[in-house]
């Protein structure tokens, strides 16, 4: 790799990788953290600036992980910190709970004016987007007094147990658990990449939405037992697939016919990350309760549910969280919306066109990408062994986020087999560039493996 300047856009390395610090913190955290967490490579963050990571050895990377679609306003934007410097040295703490704060109802205030829908909506503040889907499954259970909840199979809501009760995506996620929430059915969700043999795109997603009236509630639950059905616009873990605006619009109207609230999870797909505050709106969809978190704070922990106040009916002590809606978790969320709508929703919307435009021909080019998809920041590639059978290859997917971690572009996996890009929504041209240059020389070194 050509070496740069600290004050550059792009990496530069001044160790090898990883290098000694991070080898050293990587041991100790071998022996004292939980097993249970996922790391692709040994990047050891010291610390963050825009679009770029650098690592204990002084080694710096360009993130397009954004703390897994969490750092909306890159890392440490100056008018974050500075919000939440003066937040903390104001009040850090009271508890929404059994006090008000001032930021906490400013921010429910602007969170209810760019939630899609024009009726009077309601706020409930969390700390973290599993908070957030169980409180909207026990707020749809305890609006319409019904307790049966539809997901969709590739679907990731969480690892709490309400949460995880939707989550449909990896089976160690449910592994050795027990027994989860009763009264939890799942559904097929449309990929078009996926489509059964001979049908097309349209006929399947038709089909997938047709499943839960000819199916589900023909033979398995009554729509009147039904309080809600919770989708994803894109699915994250899933691998990045976009519900095809049809089938969402489908959803809408089952919901309505029945009496069922539509639950969205936008915890990874909001915030301006598609082009648009929430990726339903692309679909023109209107949720009756919205699930939101990760970028809406650009790093500290928030999440809110957006309902209508005719939804949002529990009274007093029905639910509510010590720590949901800190001031100064509050103050970042503010400073980052106001970001986002003067500059970065756009910008995510354009780099999002000019990635597209780089990344769309790669199933042509490369023998293993079998499909490219996305909306703005919110970008999955699919590896394949074979693009005929379409034959899933996690184990070639591993090892381009490694050869691309070790010529610093910082990538995750989605689904099994899936790489998700997902930047900060401040990257530039530049450094969109950088990144589609790795990634496609990473993809060519596994190729010519083969």
């Amino acid at each position: 790799m050509t070496q740069t300047s600290t004050a550059s856009k792009l990496p530069h390395f001044i160790t090898a990788l990883p290098g000694p610090q991070a080898k050293r913190i990587v041991e100790l955290d071998h022996q004292y953290t939980s097993p249970s967490y996922t790391r692709s490579y040994p990047l050891v963050a010291k610390r963050g600036r825009g679009a770029l990571i650098e690592d204990v050895d002084g080694n710096t990377f360009l993130d397009f992980s954004a703390g897994i679609a969490v750092v909306a306003t890159g890392h440490c934007h100056p008018e974050v910190v500075a919000a939440i410097q003066q937040q903390a040295a104001e009040l850090i703490h009271m508890s929404g709970t059994d006090f008000y704060y001032p930021n906490m109802v400013e921010l429910a205030e602007k969170l209810a004016a760019i939630a899609p829908g024009k009726s009077p909506k309601r706020v409930y503040f969390g700390n973290s987007g599993t908070e957030a889907v169980e409180a909207a499954i026990k707020l749809a259970r305890y609006h319409t007094r019904r307790t049966k909840i539809i997901a969709f199979y590739g679907a990731f809501h969480g690892r709490t147990m309400g949460s995880l009760s939707l989550t449909a995506s990896k089976t160690r996620q449910r592994k050795g658990f027990g027994a989860l929430l009763s009264d939890i059915f799942h559904a097929p969700y449309p990929n078009p990449y996926r489509c059964p043999h001979g049908q097309s795109p349209q006929t399947y997603c038709t089909e997938c939405a047709g499943f839960i009236e000819q199916e589900l509630f023909h033979k398995i639950v009554d729509p009147e037992e039904v309080a809600a059905i919770i989708v994803e616009p894109i699915q994250g873990e899933g691998g990045y697939v976009p519900a095809p605006r049809e089938f969402l619009i489908q959803l809408q109207n089952i919901c309505r016919r029945h009496g069922i609230l539509l639950i969205t999870d936008e915890i990874q797909s909001g915030m301006g990350r598609t082009g648009k505050w929430w990726a339903g709106d692309h679909s023109g969809i209107e949720p009756d309760i919205l699930c939101i978190a990760k970028g809406i704070a650009s790093g500290l922990p928030l999440s809110a549910i957006v309902a209508p106040a005719s939804v949002m009916d529990w009274p007093p002590g029905a639910h509510a969280t010590t720590f949901g809606g800190n001031p100064v978790c509050i103050a970042a969320a503010l400073a980052t919306i106001r970001l986002i709508e003067a500059e970065y929703m756009e910008n995510a919307r354009r780099m999002g066109d000019h990635l597209f435009g780089r990344l769309r021909g790669w199933p042509g080019e490369f023998r293993i990408v079998g499909d490219v998809r996305g909306k703005g920041l919110m970008i999955g590639v699919e590896i394949v062994r074979d693009q005929k059978t379409k034959e899933r290859a996690p184990d070639l997917r591993d090892r381009i986020i490694y050869r691309a971690f070790t010529q610093g572009l910082l990538t995750l996996g989605a689904g099994e087999n899936t790489i998700r890009l997902c930047p900060p929504l401040v990257i530039d041209e530049q450094q969109a560039d950088f990144a589609v240059r790795v990634l496609g020389e990473s993809i060519r070194e596994v190729e010519k493996s083969l």
